[in-house]
């Protein structure tokens, strides 16, 4: 199978104007993206309404492409620029312009889910740390059934345990990381569907295509990231960097 990676990358943030040319380690957010994703698939483009972001990615020698300003999700944007970019991968990956320090393991573990030839959509889990952190609504969580396909996602913790959520056999808490992968056609397909009514209760796109029959197959991962959507997460990310020594 050939795979590529786009990441939709837009300037007008509401929480974080510009993010994706903020400097972290020397180098622009964005910049830390597009590497990252081109040593793990080779072939990576970033998808922008905004030309200061196309020359970023340009002045360092990445592929960008321009994409319309009015889209109402990074999926669709990810769909136009499959299109213009005339790409003839089998799956395309959709990383988000501020995830710096996304792994290479995770991008593998992704790509794994479709030796399966039934997956049709690929995301990522990681198990909470603690109980208390999946409370937050910002941190989406998952519940998969036996073979490893979605059952729902929700802002709310899911499952309830009625019963001590330590004993042996209980699932465990995960936490939905942003990171998808589609067959070609079937990105065509779900970023044709009108908005679900669970996609609007619950602000999650991913519901939509649950709604409609299409299956999400859920890969485990245990590396932590730091996202970036506020100016404290970029602080937080700046200490990342140097904690771990990791080098732009």
């Amino acid at each position: 199978m050939k795979f590529i990676g786009i990441i939709p990358a837009r300037y007008a943030s509401t929480r974080f104007p510009g993010k994706p040319l903020a400097m972290l380690g020397g180098q622009p957010v964005i910049e830390h993206v597009y590497r990252q994703v081109a040593r793990s698939l080779g072939e990576a483009w970033v998808a922008t309404d905004d030309e200061r972001i196309r020359h970023t990615v340009e002045s360092f020698g990445g592929h960008a492409v321009m994409t319309r300003t009015d889209h109402r999700s990074g999926t669709d944007r990810l769909e136009e620029a499959a299109e213009k970019i005339g790409t003839d991968a089998d799956v395309i990956i959709n990383v988000q312009g501020d995830e710096p320090f996304i792994a290479p393991s995770q991008l593998s573990t992704l790509m794994a889910l479709f030796n399966d030839p039934q997956t049709q959509i690929a995301t990522l889990g990681k198990p909470f740390a603690t109980a208390e952190e999946a409370k937050n609504p910002n941190s989406p969580k998952i519940v998969t059934d036996l073979r490893g396909y979605a059952l729902y996602f929700s802002r709310s913790v899911i499952p309830y345990f009625r019963n001590d959520p330590g004993l042996p056999g209980m699932p465990q808490l995960l936490k939905h990381i942003g990171l998808y992968a589609y067959k070609r056609e079937v990105l065509a397909q779900v970023t044709r569907l009108p908005q679900s009514p669970l996609e609007l209760a619950e602000s999650l796109e991913q519901l939509r295509w649950l709604e409609n029959g299409y299956r999400i197959r859920v890969g485990i991962t245990d590396v932590e990231t730091v996202g970036i959507d506020t100016p404290d997460d970029l602080r937080r990310a700046e200490e990342f960097l140097k904690a771990n020594g990791i080098q732009p």
